[in-house]
């Protein structure tokens, strides 16, 4: 595998279709922010580690490649995004990382340790630069995947790990405390208690 494919975001991006491509600067995870995230993910006990909205599989396939430790999981309701996923997979011979094509809602939570959420709910409120238009937006649609996730989030244990990007913190639960917040890139850590 050609580790210069993680030398920069445009690099890895080089993975993936030229419209996949073009929609990163405001779809995807920065290459830097997966690397921290994935280093504070990764310190906890356990090792299943998913990314809600997984997209392209750029988290995923970052955090697993200087994590090999540990096991990605990427939920992702979108076939085409699965697809790019596991294209770039397959060029990178990345294998503790997995990709599941179904809404997060019909997904076992329980079966994952910590969390990674960069806010794929809010293209239901926000339509600049639309990933497509081949799936439901709606504000009660962002309403209901929130108020899911908030039920998950506090039934999981105390020490699960959570690193949002892109959130806003009154929709974690109390029991979730911030641990770390990097300046100016609006990336949070939080543990729960």
């Amino acid at each position: 595998m050609p580790n210069n494919l993680f030398s920069s975001d445009a690099a890895f991006d080089s993975l993936y279709t030229l419209r996949a491509q073009q929609l990163s600067s405001i779809h995807w995870t920065p290459l830097k922010i997966a690397l921290k995230a994935a280093q504070f993910l990764t310190e906890g006990p356990g090792n299943h580690i998913l990314d809600i909205g997984s997209g392209v599989g750029k988290f995923c396939l970052i955090a697993a490649h200087y994590f090999p430790d540990h096991n990605f999981h990427g939920v992702e309701q979108r076939k085409t995004l699965i697809d790019e996923a596991i294209f770039a997979q397959n060029a990178t011979d990345i294998t503790n990382t997995t990709f599941i094509h179904t809404n997060f809602t019909e997904l076992d939570t329980a079966l994952y340790d910590h969390f990674y959420f960069y806010n794929s709910f809010s293209e239901n409120i926000f339509h600049y630069k639309p990933i497509d238009n081949l799936i439901e937006a709606s504000a009660q649609l962002y309403d209901s995947y929130l108020d899911h996730l908030y039920r998950m989030l506090e039934e999981k244990p105390p020490g699960t790990r959570l690193a949002t990007y892109h959130w806003q913190h009154h929709q974690i639960p109390t029991a979730y405390k911030r641990v770390q917040h990097i300046t100016g890139q609006d990336l949070k850590f939080w543990i729960k208690s």
